[in-house]
């Protein structure tokens, strides 16, 4: 028997991965565009937003977004949401691109996708370190990679063409897009079902949650 799935978060799973002609004309394009370089954490963002599993965004959070996550845990709609996600370039970089350009977001010089720009705005990188992460201190991953990055956020819609090269070579036969893992849930007829995200190696207490977690959910 199928029970029915709860709504993604917002309401609306997200796809912006690009397919037959549309990947095409976009792949052709993409050349003749200004090309942004992305980080290791823009490409993880990027096949966030491309598969939905960061839904509802469907691109890089503007301004209006970016102040109320980092001030009030919410998006400026008051959906509920922690981190910014955010795409960070160069003063020099910044200045070549203008508001309702298309850029080219590249993987080692390859196009995986193109954004809409919608704005480009600066922000304060101690007031979202001290909000987001409650430190300052460089000592943290996340405020010393915060504190490296461009001084300008571009933000705007992506249209993806291909996912990082990593997609399809990490954990490739079990990383599943959140349209796949809902249709694998569908199938098998589970009805609660948890999941565990880490940000370090599982430590016992990790391990503990989650068998007692699989005693009492479906998977």
């Amino acid at each position: 028997m199928a029970f029915p799935l709860i709504q993604p978060h917002g309401g609306t799973l997200v796809n912006r991965l690009l397919t037959d002609v549309a990947r095409d004309s976009a792949r052709d394009c993409a050349p003749t565009l200004v090309q942004v370089p992305l980080t290791d954490t823009n490409l993880a963002d990027l096949e966030m937003i491309a598969t939905g599993a960061l839904s509802p965004l469907t691109g890089f959070m503007g301004e209006a977004d970016y102040k109320s996550v980092v001030h009030s845990l919410r998006l400026a709609n008051g959906l509920p949401w922690t981190i910014p996600v955010t795409l960070a370039v160069s003063a020099e970089l910044a200045a070549q691109i203008k508001i309702g350009d298309q850029v080219a977001l590249v993987e080692n010089g390859n196009a995986l996708a193109l954004l809409n720009v919608a704005e480009k705005y600066r922000f304060d990188r101690e007031a979202e370190a001290q909000h987001v992460y409650r430190t300052t201190e460089t000592a943290h991953p996340g405020v010393a990679r915060l504190y490296k990055q461009g001084d300008v956020l571009i933000a705007g819609d992506i249209d993806v063409i291909d996912l990082p090269a990593r997609a399809a070579t990490e954990f490739a036969d079990l990383r599943y897009t959140p349209t796949e893992s809902r249709r694998i849930f569908a199938e098998r007829g589970w009805r609660r079902i948890v999941g565990f995200q880490t940000r370090n190696p599982i430590h016992r207490a990790h391990e503990y949650i989650q068998k007692s977690a699989l005693e009492i959910v479906d998977g």
